[in-house]
């Protein structure tokens, strides 16, 4: 079966200064990312959980460090990939929150075809370049586990693509996810078709104080899976 490990990048410079900054300026991490990535470093080196075969990271240079500064725990070379970058700016790269704001206001609730700014995408093009990245990455590497260290705006378009709800719906729920949370999909066959299930959402443990990793499980002891009526979307026992 293919899991997929989706790890946002740390906390960024962009987010201190209050900038967009993408591919301008201190694009980079903050000292308070570059610990939040090490902690996560530590954590995988010392309990193994995440037994990756490929490590594959954005290009914006928040997640290209955080996939440098967790890639000795996997023992992995990080592979750069375009396409799993956060939503283009355009023109909006380098400015202040303020500024974006006086200058091409907010978009309302992801309108999905209203762009960023000049240069930039809308949301409706973010989901479909995001959407078809994950679905190369994890076909390419079907039966593997993968990491990526991307970006909020991944992880939020991997839950439309895996639930099969549209971009073009203006939702009524918003994602939250911490710097460095790790968020794990597994693929899995149910009835001959191929289905995604969310394991973890938001697994930040890591960045709590005082956690010794040593003698810490790989995988926690969850007991037998489904519930006790089998429901629509899960195999009874004969058909798993």
């Amino acid at each position: 079966m293919t899991h997929l490990y989706l790890i946002r990048h740390g906390e960024a410079m962009g987010a201190v200064h209050r900038r967009i900054l993408d591919q301008t300026g201190e694009c980079g991490l903050s000292p308070l990312g570059r610990e939040q990535a090490t902690r996560l470093r530590d954590r995988l080196a010392a309990t193994h959980e995440i037994a990756a075969d490929v490590l594959i990271a954005s290009t914006f240079a928040r997640a290209r460090e955080t996939a440098e500064i967790i890639a000795p725990a996997l023992g992995l070379p990080v592979t750069p990939d375009d396409e799993v970058q956060e939503v283009r700016a355009g023109e909006a790269d380098g400015l202040s929150w303020e500024e974006f704001d006086v200058r091409y206001g907010q978009p309302a609730g992801r309108h999905p075809f209203m762009q960023v700014a000049p240069g930039g995408e809308n949301w409706a093009q973010f989901n479909v370049r995001v959407g078809a990245a994950l679905h190369r990455i994890t076909s390419e590497h079907a039966g593997k586990t993968v990491v990526i260290a991307c970006h909020g705006g991944v992880v939020d378009v991997s839950f439309l693509q895996f639930l099969g709800i549209s971009p073009l719906v203006r939702y009524r729920f918003e994602f939250h996810t911490h710097n460095t949370a790790i968020t794990h999909w597994q693929q899995v066959e149910r009835r001959g078709e191929l289905r995604w299930g969310l394991r973890s959402y938001n697994d930040d443990l890591h960045l709590r104080d005082h956690i010794r990793w040593v003698g810490v499980s790989a995988a926690a002891e969850t007991g037998a899976e489904g519930s006790s009526l089998p429901l629509p979307t899960e195999p009874r026992d004969a058909e798993a």
